[in-house]
Protein backbone atom coordinates (compact mmCIF):
# COMPACT_ATOMS: atom_id res chain seq x y z
CA UNK A 1 0.00 0.00 0.00
CA UNK A 2 2.80 2.38 1.32
CA UNK A 3 6.39 3.45 -0.72
CA UNK A 4 9.38 3.82 0.94
CA UNK A 5 10.19 7.81 1.59
CA UNK A 6 13.17 9.07 -0.20
CA UNK A 7 15.14 11.15 1.18
CA UNK A 8 16.19 13.73 -1.39
CA UNK A 9 19.40 15.08 -2.30
CA UNK A 10 20.24 18.88 -1.75
CA UNK A 11 20.94 19.29 -5.40
CA UNK A 12 17.51 17.99 -6.29
CA UNK A 13 15.92 20.55 -4.09
CA UNK A 14 18.05 23.04 -6.21
CA UNK A 15 17.34 21.38 -9.60
CA UNK A 16 13.37 22.18 -8.65
CA UNK A 17 13.98 25.56 -7.58
CA UNK A 18 15.57 26.61 -10.58
CA UNK A 19 13.76 24.84 -13.22
CA UNK A 20 10.67 26.39 -11.65
CA UNK A 21 11.92 29.80 -11.94
CA UNK A 22 12.57 28.77 -15.55
CA UNK A 23 9.39 27.71 -16.30
CA UNK A 24 7.39 30.26 -14.86
CA UNK A 25 9.22 32.92 -16.91
CA UNK A 26 11.28 34.87 -13.83
CA UNK A 27 14.32 33.65 -15.60
CA UNK A 28 14.44 33.84 -19.57
CA UNK A 29 16.13 32.42 -22.25
CA UNK A 30 19.24 33.88 -22.32
CA UNK A 31 19.44 35.60 -18.50
CA UNK A 32 22.50 34.41 -16.57
CA UNK A 33 21.74 32.29 -13.34
CA UNK A 34 23.68 34.41 -10.12
CA UNK A 35 26.65 33.22 -9.33
CA UNK A 36 28.17 30.57 -7.40
CA UNK A 37 28.56 32.23 -4.19
CA UNK A 38 25.20 34.04 -4.67
CA UNK A 39 23.11 31.03 -4.89
CA UNK A 40 24.82 29.86 -2.12
CA UNK A 41 23.78 32.75 0.45
CA UNK A 42 20.27 32.34 -1.16
CA UNK A 43 19.61 28.67 -0.50
CA UNK A 44 22.12 28.32 2.10
CA UNK A 45 24.00 25.37 0.55
CA UNK A 46 27.23 23.82 -0.27
CA UNK A 47 29.03 25.00 -3.36
CA UNK A 48 29.37 20.74 -4.05
CA UNK A 49 25.77 20.84 -4.14
CA UNK A 50 25.08 24.04 -6.24
CA UNK A 51 27.37 22.53 -8.80
CA UNK A 52 26.03 19.38 -8.77
CA UNK A 53 22.66 20.96 -9.59
CA UNK A 54 23.95 23.16 -12.57
CA UNK A 55 25.15 20.39 -14.11
CA UNK A 56 22.36 18.80 -13.63
CA UNK A 57 20.26 21.00 -15.35
CA UNK A 58 22.81 21.69 -18.07
CA UNK A 59 22.28 17.77 -18.46
CA UNK A 60 18.68 18.21 -19.06
CA UNK A 61 18.94 21.19 -21.37
CA UNK A 62 17.95 24.26 -19.65
CA UNK A 63 21.15 25.99 -19.07
CA UNK A 64 24.53 26.04 -20.80
CA UNK A 65 27.55 26.48 -18.47
CA UNK A 66 30.27 28.84 -20.05
CA UNK A 67 33.56 28.22 -18.70
CA UNK A 68 34.65 31.78 -16.95
CA UNK A 69 31.20 33.36 -18.09
CA UNK A 70 28.81 31.87 -15.58
CA UNK A 71 25.60 29.69 -16.45
CA UNK A 72 22.65 31.10 -18.63
CA UNK A 73 19.28 30.07 -19.08
CA UNK A 74 18.77 27.87 -22.38
CA UNK A 75 15.54 28.24 -24.61
CA UNK A 76 13.91 24.82 -24.45
CA UNK A 77 13.22 24.59 -28.05
CA UNK A 78 16.55 25.27 -29.03
CA UNK A 79 17.71 21.44 -30.03
CA UNK A 80 14.79 20.53 -31.78
CA UNK A 81 13.87 23.45 -33.80
CA UNK A 82 17.22 25.20 -33.90
CA UNK A 83 19.62 22.78 -36.00
CA UNK A 84 16.99 21.75 -38.44
CA UNK A 85 15.76 25.15 -39.56
CA UNK A 86 19.86 25.80 -39.68
CA UNK A 87 19.80 22.78 -42.40
CA UNK A 88 16.81 23.83 -43.97
CA UNK A 89 18.10 27.50 -44.84
CA UNK A 90 21.89 26.39 -45.66
CA UNK A 91 19.61 23.62 -48.18
CA UNK A 92 18.08 26.36 -49.47
CA UNK A 93 18.24 30.08 -48.65
CA UNK A 94 14.78 31.12 -49.27
CA UNK A 95 13.39 29.44 -46.32
CA UNK A 96 14.93 32.27 -44.61
CA UNK A 97 11.70 34.53 -45.53
CA UNK A 98 9.43 31.63 -44.72
CA UNK A 99 10.91 32.36 -41.13
CA UNK A 100 10.55 35.47 -41.65
CA UNK A 101 6.80 35.52 -42.05
CA UNK A 102 6.65 33.20 -39.30
CA UNK A 103 9.15 35.51 -37.26
CA UNK A 104 6.59 38.33 -38.03
CA UNK A 105 3.30 36.59 -36.81
CA UNK A 106 4.86 35.66 -33.63
CA UNK A 107 6.58 39.00 -32.93
CA UNK A 108 3.11 40.92 -34.02
CA UNK A 109 1.74 39.20 -30.98
CA UNK A 110 4.39 39.60 -28.62
CA UNK A 111 4.63 43.62 -29.53
CA UNK A 112 0.69 43.77 -29.05
CA UNK A 113 0.41 41.74 -25.55
CA UNK A 114 3.86 44.02 -24.36
CA UNK A 115 1.65 47.04 -24.96
CA UNK A 116 -1.18 45.70 -22.61
CA UNK A 117 1.44 43.43 -20.22
CA UNK A 118 4.83 45.04 -19.95
CA UNK A 119 6.16 46.83 -16.44
CA UNK A 120 7.59 50.04 -15.95
CA UNK A 121 10.87 48.49 -15.60
CA UNK A 122 10.87 46.51 -19.00
CA UNK A 123 9.49 49.40 -20.87
CA UNK A 124 12.48 51.31 -19.05
CA UNK A 125 14.51 48.47 -20.35
CA UNK A 126 13.36 48.99 -23.82
CA UNK A 127 14.04 53.37 -23.54
CA UNK A 128 16.95 52.49 -22.56
CA UNK A 129 18.22 50.82 -25.52
CA UNK A 130 16.77 52.82 -27.77
CA UNK A 131 19.07 55.79 -26.05
CA UNK A 132 21.64 53.37 -26.86
CA UNK A 133 21.36 52.97 -30.33
CA UNK A 134 21.01 56.59 -31.14
CA UNK A 135 24.46 57.19 -29.12
CA UNK A 136 25.85 54.78 -32.24
CA UNK A 137 23.85 56.74 -34.57
CA UNK A 138 25.52 60.19 -33.46
CA UNK A 139 29.26 58.99 -33.72
CA UNK A 140 28.34 56.98 -37.14
CA UNK A 141 29.41 53.53 -35.73
CA UNK A 142 27.65 50.93 -36.76
CA UNK A 143 25.17 49.66 -33.25
CA UNK A 144 26.24 46.15 -31.99
CA UNK A 145 23.76 43.52 -33.31
CA UNK A 146 23.59 42.44 -29.85
CA UNK A 147 21.37 45.61 -29.10
CA UNK A 148 19.01 45.14 -31.69
CA UNK A 149 18.58 41.33 -30.16
CA UNK A 150 18.10 43.06 -26.85
CA UNK A 151 15.42 45.03 -28.12
CA UNK A 152 12.90 42.33 -29.61
CA UNK A 153 13.77 39.52 -27.32
CA UNK A 154 12.84 42.19 -24.52
CA UNK A 155 9.25 42.96 -26.20
CA UNK A 156 9.49 38.92 -26.60
CA UNK A 157 9.57 38.78 -22.68
CA UNK A 158 7.06 41.58 -21.97
CA UNK A 159 4.31 39.85 -23.20
CA UNK A 160 4.72 37.69 -20.13
CA UNK A 161 4.50 34.16 -22.34
CA UNK A 162 7.08 32.05 -21.34
CA UNK A 163 6.50 28.88 -24.08
CA UNK A 164 6.14 32.15 -26.55
CA UNK A 165 9.44 33.78 -25.43
CA UNK A 166 11.56 30.19 -25.89
CA UNK A 167 10.17 29.87 -29.35
CA UNK A 168 11.20 33.35 -30.37
CA UNK A 169 14.50 33.10 -28.82
CA UNK A 170 15.44 30.55 -30.77
CA UNK A 171 13.57 31.38 -33.91
CA UNK A 172 15.31 35.01 -33.67
CA UNK A 173 18.54 33.24 -33.11
CA UNK A 174 18.31 31.08 -36.05
CA UNK A 175 17.49 34.33 -38.11
CA UNK A 176 19.58 36.95 -36.73
CA UNK A 177 22.68 34.30 -37.42
CA UNK A 178 22.39 35.03 -41.26
CA UNK A 179 21.11 38.82 -41.32
CA UNK A 180 24.03 39.83 -39.07
CA UNK A 181 26.42 37.76 -41.10
CA UNK A 182 25.24 39.43 -44.35
CA UNK A 183 25.25 43.42 -42.34
CA UNK A 184 28.25 42.72 -40.75
CA UNK A 185 30.69 41.53 -43.87
CA UNK A 186 29.29 43.76 -46.39
CA UNK A 187 28.37 47.13 -45.48
CA UNK A 188 27.61 50.17 -42.70
CA UNK A 189 24.32 51.53 -44.33
CA UNK A 190 23.48 54.91 -42.37
CA UNK A 191 20.13 55.50 -43.94
CA UNK A 192 19.78 51.65 -43.19
CA UNK A 193 20.50 52.11 -39.15
CA UNK A 194 18.55 55.75 -38.92
CA UNK A 195 15.32 54.02 -40.37
CA UNK A 196 16.01 51.01 -38.06
CA UNK A 197 16.60 53.29 -35.12
CA UNK A 198 13.13 55.91 -35.75
CA UNK A 199 11.46 52.48 -36.58
CA UNK A 200 12.61 50.75 -32.95
CA UNK A 201 11.18 54.41 -31.52
CA UNK A 202 8.06 53.89 -32.58
CA UNK A 203 7.62 50.13 -31.04
CA UNK A 204 8.83 51.30 -28.21
CA UNK A 205 6.60 54.99 -27.82
CA UNK A 206 3.41 52.53 -28.91
CA UNK A 207 4.20 50.32 -25.82
CA UNK A 208 5.07 52.76 -23.79
CA UNK A 209 1.75 54.52 -24.03
CA UNK A 210 0.13 50.79 -24.15
CA UNK A 211 -0.96 51.20 -27.89
CA UNK A 212 -1.53 47.14 -28.80
CA UNK A 213 -2.56 47.92 -31.94
CA UNK A 214 0.01 50.43 -33.01
CA UNK A 215 2.58 48.25 -31.67
CA UNK A 216 1.48 45.44 -33.70
CA UNK A 217 1.57 47.67 -36.58
CA UNK A 218 5.03 49.29 -36.18
CA UNK A 219 6.67 46.45 -35.11
CA UNK A 220 5.21 44.68 -38.59
CA UNK A 221 6.06 47.46 -40.73
CA UNK A 222 9.86 47.06 -39.33
CA UNK A 223 9.74 43.66 -39.76
CA UNK A 224 8.44 44.08 -43.34
CA UNK A 225 11.51 46.78 -44.26
CA UNK A 226 14.70 44.32 -42.61
CA UNK A 227 12.81 41.33 -44.91
CA UNK A 228 13.08 43.79 -47.83
CA UNK A 229 16.88 44.92 -46.77
CA UNK A 230 17.44 41.22 -46.62
CA UNK A 231 16.24 40.39 -49.94
CA UNK A 232 17.78 43.21 -51.67
CA UNK A 233 21.35 41.89 -49.93
CA UNK A 234 20.88 38.50 -50.93
CA UNK A 235 20.39 39.72 -54.79
CA UNK A 236 23.44 41.81 -54.64
CA UNK A 237 25.62 39.14 -53.27
CA UNK A 238 25.37 36.51 -55.38
CA UNK A 239 28.00 33.68 -53.70
CA UNK A 240 25.94 34.05 -50.32
CA UNK A 241 23.00 30.78 -50.56
CA UNK A 242 23.97 28.91 -47.48
CA UNK A 243 23.91 30.10 -43.80
CA UNK A 244 27.60 30.53 -42.71
CA UNK A 245 28.89 27.42 -41.00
Amino acid sequence: MFKPIKVRKISEEIVDQIKGVIIEGKLKPGDKIPPERELIKQLGVSRISIREALKNLENQGFIDIRQGNGSFVRSIVTDRVKDPLNIMIRENVEKIFELADVRKELEAWSAYHAAQRATESEIETLGKITREMEKYLRKEKTPPTKLDADFHLTISQSSHNTVQAHLIFTIYDVFSEYFTFLIENICFNRKYYQAIYEQHVNIYKAIKQHKPEESRGNILEHLNFVEAELKTLLSATPGFSALPR
